[in-house]
């Protein structure tokens, strides 16, 4: 929701409005995302510290892991779209900006986006590269 905030310039009452829930709730829960402006207004800060878990492929397959920086998570966002575009129509040129790149855990661990065709082939031939959700799902 803070990133829609950020992305779409919506208002706190709309992205509340959109996800369903009182901007008193979301003023709660991502409190350290938003800035109050002297006029009262909330606007969303450029990067925040969240927590959210997402998932992203290794080659050993598809791994859950938690963020801490939205920075991260946009990285590893753009980069799914690469892996998207790759498998589903070859494009591959997008896949050379994450060459060499990494994302950053919660607990600190350095993890390098797969760039490795052949691993990115065999994982989606697999089946195992699902492009419904790079959010992982808590229960």
């Amino acid at each position: 929701m803070i990133g829609a905030m950020r992305r779409e310039h919506l208002s706190l009452a709309q992205a509340a409005r959109k996800v369903g829930v009182s901007p008193r709730t979301v003023v709660w829960e991502s409190g350290s995302s938003l800035r109050r402006l002297p006029n009262g207004r909330y606007v969303a800060r450029a990067t925040d510290r969240l927590q959210r878990v997402v998932r992203m492929p290794t080659a050993d397959g598809i791994r859950d892991i938690t963020l801490r920086s939205s920075k991260d998570a946009t990285l590893l966002g753009e980069y799914w779209n690469a892996v998207h575009a790759y498998l589903a129509k070859g494009e591959s040129a997008g896949l050379d900006r994450f060459r060499g790149r990494h994302v950053t855990t919660a607990d600190g661990e350095r993890i390098e986006l797969l760039t490795d065709r052949a691993s990115l082939n065999h994982l989606g031939s697999a089946g195992v590269l699902s492009f419904e959700s790079m959010y992982a799902k808590v229960v």
